[in-house]
């Protein structure tokens, strides 16, 4: 097989990236491991992230190559039989993006994996189940998820500086400190609204006016492409769960009536909530349930969130500014965490006092700069975070400081 094409194409598009913003999630990754899977929602960086690794490290040499298997070519042809002979002219490690697209491409990978000695880096949708009865991936991928950008990239890579990340505990602990000493560099409120409204994707930098078009086309190929593709979910219905996801941007935070929507949308309840557990795999949408008592299984979210606020600002201009608020709060707690495996989802919970029940052990009443401590008064670990404050005091924390996490 002639491979010159695709190292052509490899050239064109590394001439193209730039190496000096990165995204977190860029040194986190062990990129010695054989096989790896980096997901994340369409938009978020995963292509960059990868070409990114690709030039610094490899930039001019014939032992890597990048493909997509949205490529026409790999519709006729088979990814082992493409790898092995990769392989064979010298290739030591081959990127694949979009993998999700490739039919049966678990047992692909699998035959890559136990017949060759390349290393694979993958990319794809979230929706992608790893555990597929299909081929047993579990032990021999490492998987990553990557967010939308948290505050703390949002002012990087508009050049506003460059901010070390905290833990929440170091947040809690040292708030004050932390949020003066970044003061004295930019004012944080003068660029938070943008960022609610128009920061949580990194083509913020080319495409400002049509920022939001984009969002609903990435919100339009995840339903119309990804859903299809990854799920048994028939395309004829889509036009539903457009449906819901306009019913939800504009009530959330909600908590459902399963009943009610399943009415709305004309679905069966529990098609309705595999809707709603597929679009939060695909990072459409954030549940957020009750602390559930022993190990009661949860058959439908307690709360429901657009993904991020940016998202909200697409779908609908007069975003609730409450809704605004807890959306970011869920959205930089949750992507904070992502890739810190726990047996049981216990990292974010609603709260019967207050809004918010992290870590098991902190509770968060979520508001604006005059709000009290009425609800949450006299509990242990109890805080605030409030918007419209540059710098806080005691247990009151500016929520822009939450998106320091990652």
């Amino acid at each position: 097989m002639d491979f010159s094409l695709f190292f052509e194409e490899q050239m064109r598009l590394l001439r193209h990236i730039d190496i000096s913003k990165k995204r977190y999630l860029y040194d986190s990754i062990n990129w010695t491991k054989k096989c790896i899977l980096i997901v994340g929602q369409r938009g978020v960086g995963k292509t960059t992230l990868i070409l990114q690794y690709l030039k610094e490290h490899y930039e001019n040499s014939s032992e890597a190559l990048y493909i997509s298997v949205d490529n026409p070519f790999f519709k006729a042809i088979s990814l082992y039989e493409f790898a092995v002979d990769f392989e064979k002219k010298g290739g030591k490690i081959l990127f694949i993006d979009e993998i999700h697209k490739y039919k049966s491409w678990t047992s692909h990978i699998k035959s890559i994996y136990d017949t060759t000695n390349l290393q694979i880096v993958l990319s794809g949708s979230s929706m992608i189940q790893i555990h597929s009865k299909e081929a047993d991936l579990s032990r021999r991928i490492f998987v990553y998820r990557l967010a939308n950008l948290s505050f703390r990239e949002y002012l990087f890579f508009i050049n506003k500086g460059k901010f070390k990340n905290y833990t929440i505990e170091e947040i809690l602990k040292n708030h004050i400190s932390i949020a003066s000493d970044i003061s004295k560099q930019i004012k944080p409120l003068a660029h938070f609204q943008n960022y609610l409204d128009s920061g949580a994707y990194p083509f913020v930098l080319k495409e400002k006016d049509g920022y939001h078009t984009l969002l609903i086309g990435i919100i339009n190929q995840i339903l119309e492409v990804d859903l299809p593709t990854v799920t048994n979910i028939n395309y004829s219905q889509i036009d539903k769960i457009q449906k819901l996801i306009y019913l939800l941007s504009i009530s959330v935070p909600l908590k459902p009536n399963i009943s009610k929507l399943s009415e709305a949308i004309d679905v069966s309840r529990p098609t309705l909530v595999e809707y709603i557990h597929y679009l939060e795999l695909g990072s459409l949408l954030n549940s957020v349930n009750q602390k559930a008592k022993g190990y009661k299984l949860i058959s439908k979210p307690d709360k429901i969130y657009l993904y991020n606020t940016n998202l909200m600002k697409a779908i609908s201009q007069d975003a609730n500014i409450g809704t605004q608020r807890e959306t970011f709060f869920v959205n930089q707690i949750k992507s904070a965490y992502y890739n810190k495996i726990r047996l049981i989802d216990d990292l974010l919970l609603l709260s019967t006092k207050g809004d918010f029940l992290v870590d098991n052990k902190y509770i968060f009443e979520i508001g604006g700069k005059n709000k009290s401590f009425n609800q949450i008064k006299d509990i242990k670990n109890s805080f605030i975070a409030a918007d419209d404050i540059e710098i806080g005091f005691g247990n009151k924390i500016p929520l822009w400081l939450f998106g320091f996490l990652y």
